[in-house]
């Protein structure tokens, strides 16, 4: 699934006016508040509609209810300002923290940092400065980088450089404010520049800075290249961030091939506290598939 499309079902039907009804969680959230997870997987909105319903406020509701002590929202850039406010609010109210949301027009395959252009450039940087506001608005500290394209008519150690210069551009922006753009390497396509953990691990070293990481996406990962705790562990001082999602289908754990048993076991032992974000479809639809996702992370997350 490619990831504007990924985020384009993430919205619909989710993207209902927050109506501030639910400012509080129910009165089960008291009794279950305690069965968290041992790491910390965020959910996005629209993973739970079917038990919790169209509205942001009752759906973050029913992720703290759940055991979930983080959200994920690849879209928060193109929510109106109002319900970025509303959502982080609540999620304040519950001690919720907030994952990653996406650079919009940060990098594509009409805007890729490969070419060294000054107008990709700076539609990056104008990015980079919009997201500095909304990180602020929504307590957000991660934000998703993606370079595009190869520039096929460059060299490739060219194309890298030029990478390179422009994400340490990039870092100089959110630096001060303490942001992190995390850098995901992606399977969907074969044009896409970032393909592997070890060249997102030589871009990090050559931007040499804190605001310059590595977004793991086990799913991605998975397809492009195996071997997931070993490679995870040749770049691990560069890892900031995790993705989830089983192979194939794109799907809760214990859909696919990936043992995510022993995978989140491994984050553990490493002594991994950060968010694990639940960037994957339901295997099945409705409510009963709603439960089955959460049972599929329990079993999934009972290593200890």
């Amino acid at each position: 699934m490619e990831r504007r499309k990924f985020i384009r079902n993430m919205s619909l039907g989710t993207a209902v006016g927050l109506t501030g009804a639910s400012l509080a969680p129910s009165s089960e959230a008291a009794s279950l508040a305690d069965k968290t997870f041992n790491l910390n997987y965020a959910p996005h909105f629209g993973m739970f509609k079917n038990s919790a319903g169209d509205d942001l406020i009752d759906q973050l509701n029913f992720m703290y209810e759940r055991g979930f002590r983080s959200l994920e929202d690849n879209g928060m850039m193109g929510r109106p300002v109002d319900v970025q406010e509303k959502i982080a609010s609540q999620m304040a109210k519950l001690g919720m923290d907030m994952g990653v949301f996406v650079l919009d027009k940060g990098g594509n395959g009409a805007n890729t940092f490969a070419s060294g252009s000054q107008e990709h450039t700076d539609i990056f940087l104008d990015g980079c400065r919009r997201s500095v506001e909304v990180a602020k608005r929504v307590n957000a500290k991660w934000i998703t980088v993606v370079p595009g394209d190869f520039d096929r008519r460059l060299p490739i150690d060219v194309q890298t450089a030029n990478v390179i210069e422009t994400l340490r551009k990039g870092a100089e922006i959110l630096e001060p404010h303490g942001l992190v753009m995390v850098l995901e390497p992606l399977s969907d396509t074969p044009n896409l520049f970032l393909r592997t953990s070890t060249q997102t691990y030589l871009i990090c070293k050559g931007v040499n800075s804190p605001s310059c990481k590595i977004l793991y996406d086990v799913y991605h990962m998975q397809k492009n290249e195996g071997n997931l705790i070993t490679m995870m562990n040749h770049c691990w001082d560069e890892i900031a961030y995790i993705q989830i999602g089983d192979n194939p289908g794109r799907k809760e754990p214990g859909t696919g091939e990936i043992n995510y048993l022993n995978v989140f076991k491994y984050l553990h032992e490493k002594g991994y506290r950060g968010i694990s974000g639940m960037e994957h479809g339901n295997a099945i639809p409705g409510k009963d598939g709603e439960e089955s996702l959460i049972a599929a992370y329990r079993k999934a997350d009972s290593f200890m």
